[in-house]
């Protein structure tokens, strides 16, 4: 998965958290992962003054998924099962 592809899945899953649990239950773990590595990797603040608006937005999404309990996502188990260990975070 491409670093474009994974930013594209991870807004996805932030834009529509009730996905989150359905991902979890199909086993799709490189999406998880990439939504994991997304969420820690913050929102570029240079965002902040291009588009206020998807900076706010990605911002609290960010928030919400860790207020709903992202934490408890092991990304080193995550991309264990997917058997990528972490290849798309260098990409």
């Amino acid at each position: 998965m491409t670093a474009r592809q994974e930013e594209l899945v991870a807004r996805d899953l932030l834009d529509h958290p009730g996905k989150i649990g359905v991902f979890f239950q199909q086993k799709r773990w490189k999406e998880l992962a990439a939504l994991v590595r997304y969420a820690r990797r913050e929102v570029p603040v240079e965002l902040a003054q291009t588009d206020p608006a998807l900076y706010r937005r990605l911002r609290g999404q960010i928030t919400r998924f860790f207020l709903l309990g992202g934490d408890a996502f092991c990304l080193e188990a995550l991309e264990a099962k997917a058997g990528d260990r972490g290849t798309a975070a260098a990409g």
